[in-house]
Formats: structure tokens, sequence, C-alpha cells
């Protein structure tokens, strides 16, 4: 090939035709695509699709993020009730350790011993009653939103 052959043209093609690996590259533009190229309705139908696809991710993002703002309020809730508890439960732990300081005979240690037991089941029964109700409206709130617009969408294109 001579100098002059060897020039690129803007498209990556050589004066010939052939790519810089010496293949011919095809020409996308009369190529024919059954079903697709020809149709007007085919193109709008896609277009629609296509449209309603992208508002349905849109309506989605917004759900999540509705969705996130709530489970964070909802989780600080949680985490702050778990310091809550704790902090109680270190003072009762605190408070009967300087009960049986105060103890002057074994008596009196077993009777302390065995209030602060009752004591702390009874706490450790309310204490898991509110977490629990804490952990379902933080699953309640994170799911129900999701499965609502979830619903709604399968709905529309049902």
């Amino acid at each position: 090939m001579s100098e002059s052959e060897m020039k690129a043209t803007a498209n990556g093609t050589k004066a010939n035709g052939n790519n810089l690996f010496g293949m011919p590259l095809p020409d996308f533009s009369k190529m024919a695509l059954p079903g697709i190229a020809g149709s007007e309705q085919v193109l709008a139908r896609t277009r629609e699709g296509f449209e309603k696809i992208k508002a349905a991710s849109e309506e989605m993002t917004e759900t999540l993020c509705q969705t996130y703002s709530g489970n964070a309020r909802s989780a600080t809730d949680y985490g702050l009730k778990v310091f809550e508890l704790s902090s109680a439960n270190a003072a009762s732990t605190l408070d009967f350790m300087i009960d049986l300081c105060g103890s002057k005979s074994a008596t009196d240690v077993v009777a302390l011993s065995a209030e602060q037991t009752r004591k702390a089941f009874v706490a450790a029964s309310d204490q898991n009653r509110e977490l629990w109700a804490l952990a379902q409206k933080l699953a309640t709130e994170t799911g129900e939103p999701i499965r609502k617009h979830f619903n709604k969408v399968f709905h529309q294109t049902g």
C-alpha cells in the first residue's frame, strides 16, 4: 500500500474502506432491523415502556429515600433505648453492690441477692418487651412503604 492509501479518515477507516486491522467495517446505517426500524408503533410502545420504567424507578428511589429516613429515626430510637436501659441496669447493679456492702449478715446478703434477682428478671422482661416493640416498629416502617410501592407498581402494570 502506498502512503496515500494508509491515510485514516475521521471514522477510523482507511482510504480503501478497511479499518486499521485490514477488515472492512460494517455500514450500520444501511442495515434493516425487522420489527424495529420501520415501525413507528413499535418505537412508540418502546418509548412508552421506557418512560413507565423510568417513572417507576424514580418513584422507587423516592420511596427508598423516605424509608431510609424513617428507618434512621427508628434505628436511633432503638439505640437510645438500649443506652437508656443499659444505664438503668448499671444503676441497679451499683445500688445492689452498695446495699451488699452495708449488709451485716449472710441472711441479709441472701435476701438482697434474691430481691436483686427478682428485680433483674422483671426489668429484663419489661426491657425485652420495649425493645421488641421498637424492633417491630422499625421493621414495619422499613418494609411497609416498600411493600406498598411494589403493590402499586405491579397493579399499574397488570
